[in-house]
């Protein structure tokens, strides 16, 4: 049972890193896309905003419409979907194509991540959930991290096509392995929608969404420019830069693991303490953002927090505040932070304007700050006062 079990988690966790591949790799080909289909590049830069878009409409809805469906068929429909688009998306000449089937494959993106999540809880002990999720998640920081270099890298060495291909191929590999290794999951119990739906008139679910779009505001405010911010800034040669995101990436899969263990253990203490230790790296970041030595080494921790610990802290908030629905819960998670991605890089771009690239770190611990206050807010909705004030100061 517990081979079958990790060889699950491992199939989720490819399976996230195809989807997530798919979504973020796009970023590096944008000039390839922009010559190839004959369009700017800022136009070109509407392949991954209408996808964002796109997952952000459907996060809450396309999870609670299958939610009662078998995993495994979902699963495998989701990545022959993803399968199918990419194939496409290969040998049309036609830029709306393009971007319709970007939308497509947006609207399908939140299915399979959110029963990701779901699935990985749900074949674990009640107590080792976290641990688990804590090992897809690893897939989403490598789809993201790792997606837009490897792309970049196919697209510079073979061709434009092979970089699109690549994202098919690990998707066509995740369907034939789900056909043949993932056993029938049927839904043992099936959950109504007006039951689900009912998790939106509890409280604690708008302070979670809530936070969850300030953490990942605080992280995407900053992460967004951060090429910008190493270059006009610490004044980084293109290859230390690329050297400096490369460690962002490797910590974020060492925050993966470490978020695991602490959200099994001391779930609460680690959410409360997750802003005060963003906001000293950011105030490091601030003081030393113009060293370059120093900036390596604040990223390898501001990398473990941001990108590993974070995102699981921001699914553990909206997963626990309504357990009763669990694929709803986890489509709210995704749309939140892609919410949350997009308000920070837009006010993220507002400081740079107005005040100067430096100070888009301030994004960061303002989102923080106000990140904070819901916490406390949402653990006292959770907890009497007298439990929080033990947590605070233990």
């Amino acid at each position: 049972m517990e081979k079958r079990n990790n060889l699950l988690i491992f199939i989720l966790t490819i399976g996230v890193f195809g989807i997530l591949n798919t979504e973020m790799g796009v970023i590096g080909l944008l000039p390839s896309i922009a010559e190839h289909f004959h369009v700017s590049i800022s136009t070109a830069g509407l392949a991954v905003s209408f996808f964002a878009i796109a997952i952000a409409v459907s996060g809450p809805t396309m999870p609670l419409l299958f939610s009662s469906i078998n995993r495994k068929k979902v699963m495998i429909l989701v990545l022959g979907v993803f399968v199918l688009g990419n194939i496409v998306s290969i040998f049309t000449s036609n830029f709306t194509i393009l971007l319709i089937i970007r939308i497509l494959l947006g609207l399908f993106h939140p299915i399979y991540c959110s029963m990701a999540f779901t699935v990985a809880a749900s074949s674990v002990r009640e107590e080792d959930a976290p641990k688990a999720v804590a090992k897809v998640f690893i897939g989403v920081s490598a789809g993201m991290v790792a997606g837009v270099p490897i792309a970049s890298f196919i697209n510079n060495a073979v061709s434009f096509e092979m970089a699109m291909a690549f994202f098919a191929i690990v998707n066509a590999l995740m369907f034939i392995a789900t056909l043949i290794f993932v056993p029938s999951i049927p839904v043992e119990e099936k959950i109504s929608y007006g039951t689900q739906l009912a998790v939106i008139k509890k409280p604690i679910i708008w302070v979670s969404i809530v936070t969850v779009i300030l953490l990942n505001s605080a992280v995407f405010g900053v992460y967004s420019y951060i090429a910008d911010y190493l270059k006009t800034v610490t004044n980084m040669s293109p290859n230390i830069i690329s050297l400096t995101l490369f460690i962002f990436g490797g910590a974020n899969i060492i925050g993966n693991i470490v978020s695991g263990r602490l959200l099994t253990h001391s779930p609460s203490k680690s959410v409360v303490f997750f802003p005060l230790l963003m906001g000293a790296v950011y105030i490091i970041f601030f003081l030393s953002g113009q060293s370059t030595v120093p900036m390596l080494m604040i990223t390898i921790i501001w990398g473990i927090l941001a990108g590993g610990i974070m995102a699981n802290i921001n699914q553990y908030l909206i997963a626990s505040s309504a357990p009763e629905a669990p694929d709803f819960a986890n489509g709210l998670f995704i749309s939140s932070c892609n919410v949350g991605t997009t308000l920070g890089a837009t006010v993220g771009g507002l400081f740079i304007s107005t005040m100067g690239t430096q100070y888009v770190v301030l994004v960061g611990i303002l989102s923080l700050i106000l990140g904070l206050v819901t916490i406390l807010l949402r653990t006292y909705m959770l907890t009497p006062t007298q439990q929080l004030s033990k947590i605070v100061s233990k």
